[in-house]
């Protein structure tokens, strides 16, 4: 594990099943886990991690995750406009719901994402809040332990 793999968590909206999961495989692999926030946010798993608290503006904690992360770690985040970013960068991103983001899809992932948005805008759909099972759990573990296992076996 000489890599110094990090797991960086967008975890505003992250669900507390993700968070835990998190923390137990990386307290497992030995790999860095960081949560960052504009609040300290609650983790029940034991183990290591670290709680980075941003201000309470826009995008900070985004930010700050594009700022500190590298090509070896990965991120999870919900927000797609976000994991573009990180997809540009060369980062591997994931969200909590098992879709695994890349140069193949994100784009279409945008595009759907602001369709959505103008809908919703003009009152035609209404976002409503599906809730997190164990059907989207089991879609993030499964890409989320796909996604470590090819960063581990990455040559440098």
């Amino acid at each position: 594990m000489a890599k110094n793999i990090q797991i960086w968590i967008d975890a505003d909206s992250c669900p507390v099943l993700i968070r835990n999961h998190v923390v137990k495989i990386g307290n497992k692999l030995s790999l860095n886990v960081n949560f960052v926030a504009n609040k300290k946010i609650s983790v029940q798993q034991e183990g290591k991690y670290k709680m980075i608290i941003c201000e309470a503006t826009k995008d900070a904690a985004d930010n700050y995750i594009y700022d500190n992360a590298g090509k070896n770690d990965l991120v999870i985040t919900r927000d797609i406009v976000f994991a573009d970013r990180l997809v540009n960068k060369d980062i591997s991103t994931i969200n909590d719901r098992g879709t695994i983001f890349n140069k193949e899809n994100i784009k279409e992932l945008l595009s759907t994402r602001d369709f959505d948005l103008q809908l919703a805008n003009i009152g035609l759909v209404k976002h409503f809040n599906e809730g997190y099972d164990k059907k989207k759990f089991a879609l993030f573990a499964n890409s989320f332990d796909k996604t470590l296992h090819q960063l581990l076996n990455r040559p440098d």
